[in-house]
């Protein structure tokens, strides 16, 4: 069964955000400073404009006029240049400040247990480490730096409208808090109905996926009316959904455009009256239109960005979720010797139906153990625990006294490593793909061990000429060789070679390790032959120990399996 990664709440996406500004505060210094003097800029011009028109409206002279003239020149000159500065700092922020989420998600997901990650729906980890961390990414790079600049002109613009004239300031946020009422209508009921739409988008896709997958299953047994329904039905639920979201910003984006005009018509209204009054001057009245009009830019910006903000904030939060994972906890002592000890052990799967029940087992340093039994008998579940990747729910493994699933990942591993049927292959070169810095002669002479005769040219690229599934085990039972732990757990590790070249690579590597513990889970009963003891499972539980010739001549279940298998292949 699959278990969910956490999603971070609000508050710890909060606090990682600020961690993340204050690893680079210099920099939001700058960027703050440079957009407050780009504001102090906007907001000079249309002050000086109201001032070119009190001049006028007052017989002000020519010269008066182009002095005015070429500040509200200058003062256009200057912010551009400085927001164009202000703008790229931003953005080089915003890339530094994306590396390291991207950093901080790598570590985070390599230090996730195993368990953990076998367990998550499948893709999860590498959605949220491509999709959310990229969302994220775009959001720091392309739309922080905008709102922050938007943030800070909106600050200054009306500050200087209250210091314009307080009166006419007040009625023109009067007629701004339109917006305020829009917005909030809008973020109450913009998240619920974005996640609808893109659920039903995902049903939809997987309808399609499916339909496409299936098809010849489909024709085989005149399915298409059926398939072609659910298909109906799931377009008819992402239309659905769609036109709910598009109903949304109908109504949002016309409420914010009527919010937009409303504070000018009452400015020019309530300031026509004054100026008819003579309590302001038509420069003042002016000046203030001209700010609020500046004030449509940066919160049309705002507004605009405000769904991809909560897309960015959602997608913040599956990245910053791998840090409510609890730590694992490790032993600080190091193992006293090799000897790996199973007491009373009993294991479930996800709090599900105990898989093994009281499992006793010893095993001694340089001794080669087979665990053979019917499938689901529990063999590589207790290979599992062994090698530390999951913890029993009862009971202790241990090596050297030490709890195996308590040790750091370095020591672990020194200690114990599991192979199995399952090997990743990187897109790089043969020799790095063996992942032990050693001179080439070694190299040449583990992949000879193991029979990889194919593997003579060491800088061979394995993205573009990949090795075929038998290949791709030779190359982990390499690795093996070359970690020499003191342990070696193969699970089917040579389940993908022939019955031959499988018996050549398992002698070969039992005589590499040579008084190092080999715990094979045996599939092929030759394997449990050349052991030095056997253990059989059945149902979860040890049912017979001893040696190849002991258990035969018991003639019990390990008998009954060899008979029957030697009975299909020779020896």
């Amino acid at each position: 069964m699959s278990s969910v990664l956490p999603v971070a709440d609000q508050r710890t996406v909060a606090r990682a955000a600020l961690r993340l500004i204050a690893l680079d505060r210099r920099s939001v210094v700058i960027i703050l400073a440079l957009n407050s003097l780009v504001a102090l800029a906007g907001v000079a011009g249309p002050w000086l404009l109201g001032r070119i028109i009190d001049e006028v409206t007052h017989g002000g002279g020519v010269a008066s006029v182009d002095k005015l003239a070429a500040a509200v020149l200058a003062c256009a000159i200057f912010q551009t240049f400085l927001s164009r500065y202000a703008l790229a700092i931003a953005y080089r922020f915003g890339e530094r400040t994306a590396a390291r989420i991207r950093e901080n998600f790598l570590r985070r997901s390599l230090a996730l247990p195993a368990a953990v990650v076998e367990r998550v729906p499948a893709g999860d980890i590498a959605a949220r480490g491509t999709t959310d961390v990229d969302a994220v990414a775009t959001t720091l790079r392309d739309i922080l730096p905008t709102l922050l600049i938007g943030f800070v002109q909106i600050i200054f613009l009306v500050a200087a409208l209250l210091l314009l004239n307080p009166l006419l300031g007040v009625i023109g946020l009067i007629g701004l808090s339109g917006i305020w009422f829009s917005t909030r209508w809008y973020l109450k009921r913009a998240r619920p109905a974005y996640l609808k739409e893109g659920e039903a988008n995902s049903q939809l896709a997987e309808e399609l996926a499916a339909t496409t997958a299936g098809a010849r299953t489909i024709e085989a047994f005149d399915l298409a009316e059926r398939r072609l329904a659910a298909g109906r039905a799931a377009l008819a639920e992402t239309r659905r959904t769609r036109l709910a979201t598009l109903s949304l910003r109908s109504f949002f984006f016309p409420s914010v455009e009527i919010s937009y005009a409303l504070p000018s018509v009452l400015v020019l209204l309530v300031g026509g009256l004054l100026y008819i009054d003579g309590h302001v001057s038509l420069g003042t009245v002016s000046a203030a239109v001209l700010f609020l009009r500046q004030l449509v830019g940066p919160l049309d910006t705002i507004t605009i960005w405000i769904e991809q903000l909560q897309s960015s904030s959602a997608s913040f939060a599956r990245v910053e979720g791998l840090a409510e994972i609890p730590a694992p906890r490790f032993e600080t002592r190091l193992p006293e010797g090799d000897r790996i000890e199973v007491r009373n052990v009993r294991y479930a799967y996800d709090e599900g139906r105990d898989v093994l029940h009281d499992v006793d087992l010893t095993v001694q340093p340089g001794e080669r153990l087979a665990i053979v039994g019917l499938s689901g008998a529990g063999k590589s579940t207790l290979g599992r625990l062994i090698a530390g990747v999951d913890r029993p729910g009862a009971g202790s493994v241990t090596v050297g006294g030490v709890a195996v699933a308590e040790l750091p990942p370095d020591e672990l591993r020194r200690q114990v490593v599991l192979v199995t049927q399952e090997h990743h292959v990187f897109r790089e070169t043969l020799r790095d793909n063996l992942m032990v810095a050693a001179p080439d002669e070694e190299l040449r002479r583990a992949l000879k061990t193991v029979g990889a005769d194919w593997a003579d040219d060491l800088d061979r690229d394995l993205g573009e000429e990949p090795p075929d599934g038998a290949q791709a085990q030779q190359l982990a039972l390499a690795r093996v060789v070359l970690a020499d732990p003191h342990t070696v757990i193969l699970d089917e590790a040579t389940a993908l070679l022939d019955p031959t070249a499988a018996r050549t690579a398992e002698r070969a590597l039992a005589a590499v390790l040579h008084e190092r513990t080999v715990i094979a889970i045996a599939h092929r009963l030759q394997t449990a032959h050349d052991a030095d003891r056997v253990v059989v499972m059945d149902d979860g539980r040890i049912i017979e120990i001893g040696t190849h010739d002991e258990l035969v001549a018991a003639a019990g279940p390990y008998a009954a399996l060899w008979h029957s298998w030697h009975g299909h292949e020779p020896a």
